[in-house]
């Protein structure tokens, strides 16, 4: 991508940034460095609309000369202390080529030291180092986005960059970004569900000739051309929907017919200051891999901190090249993911790739199924009473909460994650054995033996495994140590399924289970290189039957009266018993 093409598309993610993204009453400087550095804007606060479009027309819109990338990040340091002296906690955008001119490593290590939190944007596939380590160190964010228009993820990065205080329904939500090259149509939904609405825009790039669009509201509203911000500058088409957003799917069509890149971004804010809304958090569980550990792409689907389930989640992982594989997360609780219904969907990423790769996570609930669990992941425990001097204060009884998750309707939501690096030595990626089974369980069925488990994958939770050793024994902590020296189930007739099925494998075992017995089972997987995974959780079964010789109750009157005739029994005695020692107080007292 040409130098030109760039800065085309900084001066459109900037704009979006400073259109649609920063909050009103923030402050918000600009500072262009090249061979040299120069101030383009002094600290200004966002007050108006007009204010925010002085501050677009400042952005940069050519590039030249070398890139100093101390000499700009020493000058943003110093805009940022014209209002009290101190940088502790402000946030810098820090864009840049990434190929620095000078030593950046030094001047970041002063930069760190401020206290200000930078956030890093590395254009091209040669950025330096420093630039991710600048923006872990000072708790930021390090993006890398590559040269595909499509991909959208400089606009991504740009919407993802305010810090949250905790308070969300004060941030932007994004609820698509996608892209496409075509001479046709490009067609799509986004669902707005009661949780946003507010300060909706729909922002349309085109890469070279303006598209027909229209935009259809759920009660079939048609916003086109006539209702839009176009700028033939930037290539741009904003529809800024007036009010609030009514909830449910808006279609939007956008035809063109000259084959060009196409991207459209949504993005709005909470409905209500009262509701938070509906957010989406993807991470990896490393920043930098060499192929030694599996890598873990996370996403984390909550509203007001009570996790989302059931949700349809996608990541999309992208190289520099362009080259991209998408995941489907699961919140089952099995390979990657922890925990079943926690709201954070999990899947390995086993295909790995040398160089800096972009995350991107898609949500939708278009098929009804999602739901917000009444129950928050983390939280004080009730309790009933406390005491004050001496006195327990009981505290109103424990409110009940509801089993039933509650319905969020249709949403959709995109997040980014933090870029991320892989370097493994040789040509070949790391071969990963399956993943272990964590959710083996046994049941005995006369005499057979049903066991059920979630498949893994041939690499850890991707593809298929070749096949199942299965072991059990009478000793649990024989079989938890040494799984070898269990006795062997056939598996003959057990071909393994795909990863995140539900397996089920019945069989009996040499010998009749007697009453009383408990077994203990576990599972390993293989895959086609031979290698096998972690023993599974030990399963433990037990077979317990009704004794014979004891039978029901036959008269329940007679039954009434041999309770009631021990309830006086124990009466009587504990009478007895306060008699004889009141009367042994009395003595002790006249003896005195």
């Amino acid at each position: 991508m040409t130098t030109d093409s760039r800065i085309l598309r900084l001066q459109q993610a900037a704009t979006h940034l400073l259109r649609n993204i920063i909050e009103d009453q923030a402050s918000v400087g600009i500072v262009r460095f090249s061979t040299d550095a120069f101030t383009l804007s002094p600290l200004t606060t966002i007050d108006s609309e007009s204010t925010r479009e002085k501050l677009i027309k400042l952005l940069p819109s050519t590039a030249s000369g070398s890139t100093n990338m101390c000499k700009g990040l020493n000058l943003g340091l110093q805009v940022l202390r014209t209002d009290n002296g101190v940088v502790l906690g402000d946030e810098i955008i820090f864009l840049t080529d990434g190929e620095a001119t000078d030593d950046i490593g030094s001047c970041s290590r002063d930069a760190i030291k401020t206290g200000a939190i930078i956030h890093t944007i590395a254009l091209g596939p040669n950025a330096a180092n420093a630039l991710r380590d600048m923006a872990t160190q000072t708790g930021g964010i390090y993006f890398s986005p590559n040269d595909q228009i499509t991909s959208n993820q400089l606009m991504d990065a740009f919407a993802s960059l305010t810090l949250s205080n905790g308070d969300y329904t004060k941030d932007p939500v994004q609820l698509e970004s996608v892209g496409v090259k075509t001479s046709d149509w490009f067609n799509g939904t986004v669902s707005v569900d009661q949780t946003v609405g507010n300060k909706t825009s729909f922002v349309i790039i085109y890469q070279q000739s303006v598209p027909i669009i229209s935009i259809q509201s759920p009660s079939g509203s048609i916003y086109n051309q006539t209702e839009m911000n176009p700028d033939i500058l930037l290539k741009t088409l904003t529809l800024n929907v007036p009010g609030t957003a009514e909830p449910g799917d808006w279609k939007y069509s956008i035809q063109t017919k000259t084959l060009q890149a196409l991207t459209i971004t949504v993005t709005s804010h909470a409905a209500s200051a009262d509701v938070p809304p509906i957010i989406v958090k993807a991470r990896m569980n490393q920043q930098f891999s060499d192929g030694t550990k599996p890598l873990i792409v996370f996403a984390e689907v909550s509203q007001n901190y009570r996790p989302v389930i059931n949700a349809e989640v996608w990541a999309t992982l992208e190289s520099q090249s362009g080259s991209a594989q998408e995941l489907q997360l699961l919140d089952n609780g099995a390979g990657a993911d922890a925990f079943q219904n926690d709201g954070i969907y999990s899947r390995y990423f086993t295909k790995l790739e040398k160089g800096r790769i972009s995350l991107k996570v898609r949500v939708k609930n278009q098929d009804g199924q999602a739901r917000i669990s009444l129950q928050k992941k983390n939280g004080a425990p009730y309790v009933p009473g406390y005491v004050v001097n001496g006195v327990v204060e009981l505290n109103p009884p424990k409110p009940q909460v509801s089993e039933e998750p509650l319905e969020v309707g249709s949403f959709t939501r995109t997040a980014i994650g933090e870029s991320f690096e892989v370097a493994f030595t040789g040509t070949a990626p790391p071969n990963f054995p399956p993943n272990k089974i964590t959710d083996l369980s046994a049941d005995i069925q006369e005499d057979s033996v049903l066991l059920s488990w979630t498949a893994p994958g041939e690499d850890l939770d991707q593809g298929k495994a070749k096949s199942y050793e299965i072991r059990w024994s009478y000793d649990l902590q024989m079989l938890r140590e040494n799984f070898s020296n269990g006795h062997v189930v056939n598996t003959a007739a057990v071909s393994p399924l795909e990863a995140g099925s539900v397996e089920q494998h019945s069989f009996n075992l040499s010998f009749t289970i007697q009453n009383g017995t408990t077994l203990f089972f576990a599972v390993q997987s293989e895959d086609e290189q031979n290698a096998k995974s972690e023993t599974s959780n030990i399963a433990q079964v037990s077979k317990i039957l009704p004794d014979p010789n004891l039978h029901g109750i036959s008269n329940p009157g007679l039954n009434l009266t041999v309770l009631v005739i021990s309830l006086c029994v124990v009466i009587m005695v504990i009478c007895f018993v306060v008699a004889v020692i009141t009367w042994s107080v009395r003595r002790r007292k006249r003896l005195g």
